[in-house]
């Protein structure tokens, strides 16, 4: 039933269940509810209709309320992770290469983006959050993507002049700019990817390469 809309009572129901799991301190369950989810939903209305959601509340501001926060998102990242995974398939050739902007620990939608690609049979690089932009560089001329989108949650991470710099010494490369913490404009050629949808619309497809590049 991907790309179905989750009833209201779906979705409260699921968002109950992964807070309760969560509370508990029960990483594998919230890690099975949401493999659980996914297959039923698809990974898009599990993020968008339930994760964010649950996440956002259970946002901490006590000691306790961070150790659960803790829990829930090690649990999220963990199902999202094993979803579709394939371990005997490595990563594409000329494919998507995902990764955290320097010093930007908190990538988990990068984990949901990389999930719904591969849920739609289309492979990516994930290689983690906080990547320095010289260790990027790195990556990118030694797996040859032909599109890297770079996370930011944070306005302190969110160099929009940076990923600028960085798309213009690639530019053979799509370039994008994926979460909220990207504040400024972003420049052409890079592009910004304002919702795991929109993400999954553009990044599932093959660009046309120009042969002169």
């Amino acid at each position: 039933m991907s790309g179905v809309p989750m009833p209201a009572e779906v979705v409260q129901v699921a968002r109950k269940r992964l807070t309760t799991a969560a509370e508990e301190f029960d990483g594998n369950r919230v890690a099975a509810l949401v493999v659980e989810l996914a297959e039923e939903w698809g990974v898009v209305r599990l993020w968008d209709d339930v994760c964010v959601p649950v996440l956002t509340v259970r946002s901490g501001r006590t000691a306790a309320g961070i150790a659960v926060e803790h829990a829930l998102s090690e649990g999220v990242r963990i199902g999202l992770d094993v979803f579709r995974r394939d371990p005997a398939v490595g990563p594409p050739a000329d494919g998507v290469l995902l990764a955290g902007a320097e010093q930007e620990e908190h990538c988990l939608g990068l984990h949901a983006l990389a999930a719904a690609l591969r849920e739609r049979r289309r492979g990516c690089l994930l290689i983690g959050p906080a990547l320095p932009w010289p260790a990027l560089a790195s990556a990118v001329r030694r797996a040859r993507p032909h599109t890297v989108a770079v996370w930011s949650q944070s306005a302190v991470t969110g160099r929009s002049y940076r990923i600028g710099r960085f798309a213009r010494d690639f530019p053979g490369v799509r370039v994008y700019g994926a979460g909220p913490g990207w504040v400024g404009p972003l420049a052409p050629p890079v592009r910004r990817l304002d919702s795991l949808s929109a993400a999954v619309r553009v990044l599932r497809e093959s660009p046309v390469v120009d042969p002169a590049l």
